[in-house]
């Protein structure tokens, strides 16, 4: 089968390449097998945090219209379907690593869930993202977009359409950096190689944070992320860190 899906380890960062050219459409065997590399990714102990891009020109252009035209013939095939696309952004965001998606280009519709599924975006100044659902006969994204865009203009993208580039996402706080497109790359990699000099213990607990808190109350999610810290110091990595603070010097981190 061909491999649409690349991964390769730098510095402790997982970076994972879409291949599908030429617009990284995704079909259903691009879809099995990012979400296979991301479960593997989970159980990787040499990669501490990932970087998701796309090769070329584009991020992805998200569903594969020619495949989805073809229809599902079967009993069940919609559901799997539907299955298979849920699955994709959600073995991103239930990954169990730091996610940075680097937007080297347009992520629209599907693609744009996989990069809202991830943890930070950074774009290049060419980047745009979209939903263009509502002109080709299909529903979606609404949910991933409400969660990163201002009412009025997630509900514009979604009734018209709408792209919004690079420089105009970071202007929104949208994205935490936008940077020409060769620079892209670099940024992503120095962000990750910073969190893959921490605890691999403190990041996985952290992200655990970051997912359950989010859709939870003020007191539960504090309750929750209290219970977290207890656990933490009860492992060697924060009495690690603790000792490394107070001689003011680099921590060593053994993640067992």
């Amino acid at each position: 089968m061909e491999q649409l899906i690349k991964r390769e380890i730098v510095d402790g960062v997982a970076i994972v390449t879409m291949d599908a050219p030429p617009v990284n459409a995704q079909s259903r065997p691009f879809m099995e097998q990012l979400t296979t590399c991301f479960d593997e990714i989970n159980d990787l102990r040499e990669a501490r945090v990932v970087v998701l891009t796309g090769k070329g020109k584009i991020f992805s252009a998200g569903a594969d219209i020619k495949a989805r035209m073809q229809g599902h013939p079967n009993p069940g095939d919609t559901y799997a379907h539907m299955r298979r696309v849920r699955e994709s952004s959600n073995s991103i965001m239930e990954c169990n690593k730091p996610v940075i998606a680097a937007i080297n280009g347009p992520a629209l519709g599907a693609g744009l869930g996989l990069a809202i599924a991830s943890d930070i975006l950074i774009a290049s100044e060419n980047a745009t993202v979209g939903l263009p659902e509502i002109d080709v006969g299909l529903m979606g994204g609404a949910r991933h977009v409400m969660r990163l865009f201002p009412h009025s203009i997630a509900r514009e993208m979604i009734l018209t359409g709408r792209r919004i580039s690079g420089p105009e996402l970071y202007r929104l706080g949208i994205v935490s950096a936008c940077v020409p497109l060769e620079e892209l790359m670099n940024a992503a990699m120095a962000m990750a190689r910073n969190m893959a000099r921490k605890s691999p213990v403190a990041l996985r607990l952290a992200k655990r944070a970051i997912n359950t808190v989010e859709t939870m109350g003020l007191r539960e999610g504090y309750r929750f992320e209290q219970n977290l810290t207890a656990e933490i110091t009860k492992h060697e990595d924060s009495k690690e860190a603790m000792r490394a603070f107070v001689e003011k010097r680099e921590p060593v981190f053994k993640d067992l």
